[in-house]
């Protein structure tokens, strides 16, 4: 890819497990950086069994998310493995960690002695809440950050309950924010040679993801955004969500999404649509007439996308010149 070198000479430590640290350190890797990852003797990362297909071979799980990187086998728990650790960290870079809450520290890895060898490391760790938290001491994984930041609060149907997103926010989406966060300092290090810690909790991560609820709240007073199914947070502009095509199957969906903020959003869709005498209709041609009238507009565009399969449908719905509008 391009840019894939751009880090190169740029020293990572690596002490984290499973997805949030690793897909962080990987990214970094991808552009170039030098990656160790420290692993447990005899077992390594517990992401190399998750979902092993064979017993010789490590999953696919966790070769997403450590390609690109070197590893080693330390007992941290031996003094000769823990020195090792020392050494490394002594000509690191970057050196980032997501044990439990307290493991590193008391492993004689804390901040302090670490940037005591090392001053101008930039010292990471991912953890599931934020320091001050009331659960700054608790255990979390990207469903508990999902569930604890509020994405889960606005993600499923309209009446139905809270529902976990299939991508794993809490973890990756936490992971490329660290990963932004060591580019800056790393900047700012190149420039002046002070070191950093950061810390970035899987919650406040959710939370950075979600933003558009907020303002939904400063729209209504304080009222917590809802879930609103494929639409957007609010309801959205209809037509807004997935639209059943062709062929009937689980996933033979189009989707189809007009913008409040360009009006002629809709009527590019009623001409692809083959409905121009709709233009202009009072009943349907603003976004709050088509809110009042959802029902209606979601069975005229229904009726539309039945009729073509999935991919005509949206080769239809992006052709001139409906897909030069931005």
């Amino acid at each position: 890819m391009s840019g894939e070198n751009c880090l190169a000479g740029l020293k990572i430590l690596d002490l984290t497990q499973f997805e949030a640290g690793p897909s962080c350190t990987e990214a970094l890797a991808w552009m170039g950086a030098d990656v160790v990852k420290v692993e447990n003797p005899g077992v390594g990362d517990p992401g190399r069994s998750s979902g092993r297909t064979s017993g010789d071979k490590d999953a696919l799980y966790f070769l997403q998310y450590n390609s690109n990187k070197r590893s080693v086998a330390v007992n941290l728990k031996d003094p000769r493995g823990l020195e090792l650790v020392k050494n490394l960290a002594k000509k690191a870079d970057v050196m980032i960690e997501n044990f439990a809450p307290g493991a590193i520290e008391r492993l004689g890895l804390g901040s302090d002695v670490v940037r005591a060898l090392n001053p101008s490391i930039i010292y990471c760790q991912v953890k599931g809440f934020g320091t001050g938290s009331p659960f700054e001491r608790n255990l979390a994984f990207d469903m508990i950050a999902q569930a604890c930041g509020g994405l889960m609060s606005i993600t499923g149907e309209e009446d139905g309950p809270p529902c976990k997103p299939g991508a794993t926010i809490g973890d990756t989406g936490t992971g490329m924010l660290m990963a932004i966060s060591i580019l800056g300092a790393y900047v700012r290090r190149l420039r002046t040679g002070q070191g950093e810690h950061l810390q970035l909790a899987m919650q406040d991560s959710i939370l950075h993801y979600i933003r558009n609820s907020f303002a939904y709240m400063e729209r209504t007073d304080g009222k917590a955004a809802p879930r609103a199914g494929s639409k957007t947070v609010g309801g959205g502009n209809p037509p807004i969500g997935v639209y059943p095509c062709k062929g009937g199957g689980p996933n033979d969906y189009v989707y189809i999404y007009t913008s409040a903020a360009n009006p002629e959003h809709w009527n590019r869709l009623l001409k692809v649509m083959g409905r121009e005498d709709l233009i202009g209709n009072p009943n349907y041609s603003t976004p709050a007439a088509r809110t009042e009238r959802r029902p209606e507009v979601d069975a005229l565009v229904s009726d539309w996308t039945r009729q073509h399969d999935k991919h005509t449908a949206m080769q239809l719905s992006a052709a001139p010149p409906f897909r030069r509008v931005r």
